[in-house]
């Protein structure tokens, strides 16, 4: 009995430590979003908010719905693995940002998610990225777009971290394919929004 307690502890402290999304954060963000959709005529039902403050082996990713003011859907994204080598977990807690060609970092900013097409990658799903922003506008000319990757885990792999790859938001296969139809049924362009 008195191990079974000790264990119940442990686990309890480890999930304490865990890095996980802070609602209220997120929630402010996701109103600032709903106020920049209704100016440009974006989707006003749905945008999707990466927080790439937190540790990448927690799920950071999320499909907000604004009518429910809620998360609809979240999961692991990867971020750049700058001058890194690629695919390893280097910077899994202090990502590095930039919108420069060949830096093979995520760049912050608000994104246009545009023209689905055939990836290389994971379920062979993409969906190209107009940057929006100062810190982002080299997304089309970088090559950065949305796609699921199969090194992507479907579930928290924290203190381990997501596999890094060259700037692109990758999602795990899974989850793409419940974000893939949901964004397939929409109307109007989806905002996402890469911060820290």
């Amino acid at each position: 009995m008195f191990a079974l307690l000790q264990l119940l502890l442990l686990t309890v402290a480890a999930n304490a430590a865990t890095p996980h999304i802070d609602i209220n954060r997120t929630r402010l963000k996701a109103k600032q979003s709903l106020a920049f959709c209704k100016q440009k005529g974006y989707n006003t039902r749905y945008c999707i908010l990466i927080d790439m403050s937190l540790h990448s082996g927690v799920k950071r990713f999320m499909v907000w719905d604004f009518s429910k003011n809620d998360t609809m859907i979240t999961g692991l994204v990867s971020h750049g693995c700058a001058s890194a080598p690629w695919s390893g977990v280097w910077t899994k807690d202090k990502p590095v940002f930039s919108n420069s060609d060949g830096s093979h970092c995520t760049a912050l900013g608000k994104y246009q998610v545009d023209g689905r097409a055939y990836s290389a990658w994971g379920i062979h799903v993409k969906y190209f990225l107009t940057g929006l922003e100062r810190t982002n506008n080299n997304a089309l000319a970088r090559q950065i777009v949305f796609h699921s990757w199969d090194q992507v885990a479907e579930t928290n792999v924290y203190p381990n971290g997501t596999p890094e790859g060259w700037g692109c938001p990758a999602i795990s296969n899974n989850t793409l394919k419940i974000v893939d139809a949901l964004i397939r049924k929409q109307k109007r362009r989806m905002l996402m929004w890469i911060y820290s």
